[in-house]
């Protein structure tokens, strides 16, 4: 009878270490598969809701889409244009940024587009002299 109650004593402590070890292995797996990731995402629209600016063309959580009027810091709310109605939402209604107003980046893509059109003009000129010169 004493032999039981010593070997019934050992494989209790080895069972709890080992439950232990699962509880603790359970816990790191639902860390890095869900907490962390959502951590990140929210830290990701957190970014994103402080550099949303005037201008910018943005969609709501409930589909509607427009451009940022005015942006309110105190209330944390937005005015949105859409297609001349000026409706005031929530900073946290906001999904995504569609495109970003930056008038640097836009003035900075017309002479790039003003040059590829005037190579293809010349081109065209290039192939009409060409066509001239062999009749």
């Amino acid at each position: 009878m004493n032999t039981f109650a010593l070997a019934a004593a050992n494989s209790g402590a080895g069972s709890s270490i080992f439950m232990l070890v699962m509880l603790a292995v359970l816990f790191g797996f639902t860390y890095f598969t869900m907490i962390k990731p959502q951590k990140k995402q929210q830290q990701q629209r957190q970014e994103m809701m402080n550099q949303l600016k005037k201008g910018d063309s943005v969609e709501m959580v409930d589909g509607l889409r427009g451009k940022i009027d005015s942006i309110n810091d105190a209330d944390k709310t937005i005015v949105l244009d859409a297609d001349g109605i000026y409706l005031t939402f929530s900073r946290l209604a906001v999904r995504t940024v569609l495109k970003q107003a930056d008038a640097s980046e836009a003035e900075a893509a017309k002479p790039a587009e003003e040059k590829a059109e005037a190579a293809k003009t010349e081109e065209a000129e290039d192939k009409a002299e060409d066509k001239d010169s062999q009749e």
